[in-house]
C-alpha cells in the first residue's frame, strides 16, 4: 500500500499479531484505524477485510454472528467499527478458544469496547488492545520520535545543547493542522467544514452505538465547554451549571464523549507529598483543530504575544497528546498525570516511569524561561530527592537551556525533533 503515511505503532502491532490470537485497534474516527489495520493485514496472504459500516455486512453479523466469526476460519479476519455489533465479541471468544492461533482477527472500534455496556466480554487473555491516535508530528514528518527514551539515555548537558528551526508561528500552524491524516490536504476553509461535518456526525450517530439517550445539541454545548477550558480540571458542577443540566446528566455525557475518544482525562497524581493534594484530572480535546473549531479560535487569535490566553492552554493540550501518541511505540513504559496541591503548587504533566522515578513537565507559550515558571518542579526536586528524574519547561524559545541540577527549558519542538 504505497503512498500511505507510515504509523509508528506498526512494530507493536505486529508483534502483538504473531504472539497473539486477536489485536483490538481502537481510537477516535478518522485517525486512520482501516488504512492501519488494512496496512497490517496486507502483510498477510490470507487476510480478509469486512466493516460493520456495511449495512450488508451488519445484517449478516445480526442474523448469523458465527458464521459471520468464521467466514475467513483458517486466515486473518479484520473487522472494521466492530462497536456496531458488539454481539460478535463472544462468537469471536469461541472461535480463539476452539483453534488458538495467532493472527486470528484484527477488530477495529470508534469506540472504547470496555466502557460499552453493551459489551458481553473482553476477550481478556485472547485480544490485545492498542490505542492508535491521529498523526503524531514525528509520523506527519517520517520519523520515529521517543522523548522519554531519548532523555533516559541522554546526557545531562544534551538537552541545554538543543536548537530547533521551529518558530512560535510553526507550533499556530500545527496546533491549526490537528493530527487527523484528512487535515493535512485541506485548505482552512475546507478544514473547517470537514471538522462541522465531523463532529455532527459523531454526535447524531455514533454517540447512539455508546448511550440511547442522546441529546446531540447537549452533547456539543458540553464539549464546546470542556474545548473553552483545554487543559483544565475537570469540576463537574461547573459544567453542569453552564449547560443547564443536573450533575448526574452530565456524568454520562462525559462517559460517552471520552468512549468515543474525543476527549482525554489526565488524572491527578496523588503521592501525599502534602496533606493539601487536589484530586480532580484534567480534560483535554486531543486533537488541537477540533478544540480550535469547538471554541472558534482563529490561527489570528494565536497571534498576540500580550494577553493571548488561548495559546497556552492549545500548547499544554498539544503536548499531552503527542507523549500519549509515544506511548504505544516507546521503548520505555510510562504513566502520565498532573499534579496540584491547594496551595497553588502545580506541574502540568507528571511522567512515573516504572521504578517510580518521575519527570515533570510545565508547558508555557512565551519564548523565555523565567524562574518563577520551575517552581513547582523545583518543589517535586525537593521532595522527591533521587526518585526525581529531572524536569523541564516546554516553549516556543529556539534552544534549550539548564536552570539547576536536573532541571531544563526546552522548545516543545523537543518532543519529536529529539
Amino acid at each position: 500500500m504505497s503512498g500511505l503515511i507510515s504509523r509508528n505503532a506498526t512494530e507493536i502491532a505486529a508483534e502483538i499479531l504473531s504472539a497473539f490470537p486477536a489485536l483490538t485497534i481502537d481510537g477516535a474516527r478518522q485517525v486512520g484505524k482501516s488504512t492501519f489495520a488494512a496496512m497490517l493485514a496486507d502483510q498477510h496472504d490470507d487476510a480478509q477485510i469486512v466493516t460493520l459500516d456495511d449495512g450488508a455486512a451488519r445484517d449478516f453479523a445480526r442474523i448469523d454472528p458465527e458464521g459471520f466469526v468464521n467466514q475467513n476460519e483458517t486466515g486473518l479476519l479484520v473487522i472494521d467499527e466492530i462497536q456496531r455489533a458488539p454481539d460478535l465479541l463472544l462468537p469471536i471468544k469461541a472461535a480463539i478458544d476452539r483453534a488458538r492461533r495467532p493472527a486470528r482477527f484484527i477488530l477495529t472500534g470508534s469506540a472504547d469496547l470496555l466502557r460499552l455496556e453493551r459489551t458481553p466480554d473482553s476477550l481478556a487473555g485472547r485480544a490485545i488492545s492498542l490505542r492508535l491516535h491521529g498523526l503524531s508530528q514525528g509520523e506527519a514528518n517520517g520519523r520515529r520520535e521517543g522523548f522519554v527514551d531519548w532523555f533516559l539515555r541522554a546526557t545531562s548537558s544534551e538537552p541545554a545543547a538543543f536548537t530547533t528551526p521551529t518558530t512560535r508561528d510553526d507550533y499556530i500552524r500545527i496546533l491549526a493542522a490537528g493530527s487527523y491524516p484528512e487535515l493535512r490536504r485541506l485548505s482552512a476553509r475546507l478544514r473547517d467544514q470537514w471538522l462541522e461535518s465531523y463532529l455532527q456526525r459523531i454526535v447524531q450517530l455514533d454517540a447512539r452505538d455508546v448511550r440511547q439517550r442522546v441529546e446531540p445539541t447537549r452533547m456539543v454545548s458540553i464539549l464546546r465547554l470542556l474545548a473553552a477550558n483545554q487543559s483544565g480540571e475537570l469540576v463537574k458542577k461547573r459544567i453542569a451549571d453552564a449547560a443547564d443540566l443536573p450533575a448526574s446528566t452530565v456524568t454520562g455525557y462525559l462517559d460517552t464523549l471520552q468512549t468515543l475518544f474525543l476527549t482525554d482525562n489526565l488524572p491527578p497524581w496523588t503521592p501525599n507529598l502534602t496533606s493539601r493534594e487536589i484530586g480532580r484530572p484534567k480534560v483535554t480535546i486531543p486533537d488541537s483543530a477540533l478544540a480550535m473549531h469547538l471554541t472558534q479560535i482563529s490561527p489570528a487569535d494565536l497571534q498576540p504575544l500580550i494577553d493571548n490566553n488561548h495559546l497556552g492552554p492549545l500548547a499544554e493540550g498539544l503536548v499531552v497528546a503527542e507523549l500519549r501518541k509515544q506511548q504505544t511505540w516507546s521503548n520505555s513504559r510510562y504513566r502520565m498525570f498532573h499534579y496540584r496541591d491547594r496551595d497553588k503548587v502545580e506541574v502540568d504533566l507528571i511522567i512515573e516511569l516504572p521504578d517510580r522515578r518521575i519527570l515533570g513537565v510545565e508547558v508555557k507559550a512565551g519564548r523565555t524561561y523565567k524562574a518563577e515558571h520551575f517552581k513547582g518542579l523545583r518543589f517535586l526536586a525537593d521532595k522527591l530527592g533521587d526518585q526525581f528524574a529531572g524536569g523541564f519547561v516546554l516553549g516556543t524559545a529556539d534552544h534549550g537551556v539548564q536552570i539547576g541540577q536536573r532541571l531544563w527549558g526546552l522548545p516543545i519542538a523537543a518532543l519529536w525533533e529529539l
